[in-house]
């Protein structure tokens, strides 16, 4: 995983397809290796840390029958937790498209999801003044 921090798109596409493709065939061992590497590296450039986090999204998708409720579980709630620190590091530069989209998220008579309303507020703590 560590070939995820090459310039190279083509590189970049290669191992997003090979973690895609171990994923069909043990995906609990690749969703746990990909956590395991994105919380051993946690300074991971965020271009970077999307591509597994792409690659986990599609491994869940494609094998979530197969998946033990467990791993389901703790996988989304790290899946969401770095998908909100993705959104969060970029709104210290881009703060007003990332605050457009969290704000879609709240629709009127819906309690917002729990990692909406802690992005919101990750947001708000990182670009405060």
């Amino acid at each position: 995983m560590d070939a995820t921090t090459d310039k190279d798109p083509l590189v970049q596409e290669q191992i997003y397809n090979a973690l895609c493709y171990l994923g069909e065939s043990e995906p609990e061992e690749i969703l746990n290796s990909c956590d395991e590497y994105l919380r051993q590296h946690d300074k991971l450039a965020y271009p970077h840390r999307v591509i597994i986090l792409k690659a986990m999204e599609t491994v869940v998708k494609n094998n979530i029958a197969l998946l033990d409720k467990s791993t389901a579980k703790e996988v989304i709630r790290d899946w969401q937790q770095a998908a909100s620190n993705v959104l969060v590091a970029v709104g210290q530069r881009f703060i007003n498209k990332v605050m457009e989209e969290v704000l879609t998220k709240f629709q009127p008579g819906i309690l917002p999801h729990y990692f909406v309303m802690q992005t919101f507020a990750n947001l708000s703590v990182s670009n405060g003044e």
